[in-house]
């Protein structure tokens, strides 16, 4: 059985945990924040920039030359916005997933220490009912682990896919883009 501090002391190491997994989220929100603000500053840097030369355009040819020379650098920002919002969550995930891995590793021991505690303390004649309780907590392990990698190899395939997706969207801009550069030329 679990004496009272030891129930203290697994409420204020999950406390801590809290508190740790709450300022790594904070974390990634402001560096979110701070991602935001910089392409807001530069958006409204540029549509200025873009207004300026639209209102010195002469003829309908070079509207569509500026409408091109646009379409690229606008889809390669948004795939880079795209990349560092990405890369901001999946940091932040990390360092959840590593404090919640830990904190599993840390409950796992503490739960084997007390069965096994109680399985050397079991009374005689109990054997098969100990040999079932450890083959229930192997498996619980087992199943633990699989889905594990499991969610790993998830992230790794989404990672990739989005990588995938997003080189995909700045080649076809940049596809699109010399298409009408040469349409108008």
């Amino acid at each position: 059985m679990l004496t009272p501090e030891q129930v203290i002391a697994a409420q204020k190491t999950n406390v801590e945990m809290l508190f740790g997994l709450s300022n790594k989220a904070f974390e990634g929100l402001e560096k979110l924040v701070e991602l935001n603000l910089q392409a807001t500053k530069a958006a409204l840097g540029e549509v200025a920039e873009t207004t300026k030369a639209a209102l010195s355009v002469k003829d309908a040819q070079e509207l569509l030359a500026l409408q091109a020379g646009l379409l690229q650098p606008a889809a390669e920002k948004v795939a880079a916005y795209s990349r560092h919002v990405y890369d901001i969550a999946a940091a932040t995930n990390a360092e959840v997933t590593k404090v919640a891995e830990a904190t599993a590793a840390d409950a796992q021991i503490k739960f084997m220490a007390v069965v096994d505690t109680a399985v050397k303390n079991a009374p005689a004649g109990t054997e098969n009912a100990v040999a079932l309780v450890k083959s229930a907590v192997s498996a619980a392990n087992n199943a633990f682990e699989s889905v594990q990698k499991a969610v790993k190899q998830a992230s790794d395939v989404a990672e990739a896919n989005f990588q995938a997706l997003s080189n995909s969207a700045v080649k076809a801009t940049q596809t699109a883009t010399a298409k009408a550069k040469r349409a108008t030329a």
